[in-house]
């Protein structure tokens, strides 16, 4: 499974060492649709081992979430090679998560 939380001092680094396709959950403890997102992340981690999934708690990262304008949670951002290409807001299923996966690849 390649799910790991990051942090503000090691997320530039960890994002460096993802080549292809990664995606980021900005989520909160707090969340109720973040608690029901959370399954679903760790599934597909599971089942897309080519993806690399990292997930921000945006309480213990602030300054990530300003940075990448992160005003609601949970929040998926779609890196391709490091670089933003996509974000969603709010829960999805497993199906959505594979389509938004597939539409940046």
């Amino acid at each position: 499974m390649s799910l790991i939380h990051v942090t503000s001092k090691n997320f530039e680094k960890a994002l460096q060492a993802a080549p292809g396709v990664a995606v980021v959950d900005f989520f909160a403890t707090w969340c109720g649709p973040c608690k029901m997102l959370a399954p679903v992340i760790e599934e597909a981690a599971e089942d897309m081992p080519e993806i690399q999934f990292y997930k921000v708690d945006v309480d213990e990262a602030p300054e990530l979430a300003r940075s990448f304008k992160v005003m609601s949670v949970p929040t998926l951002a779609f890196f391709k090679n490091g670089e933003l290409v996509k974000k969603n807001v709010g829960a999805v299923s497993y199906e959505e998560l594979e389509e938004l996966i597939n539409s940046v690849k």
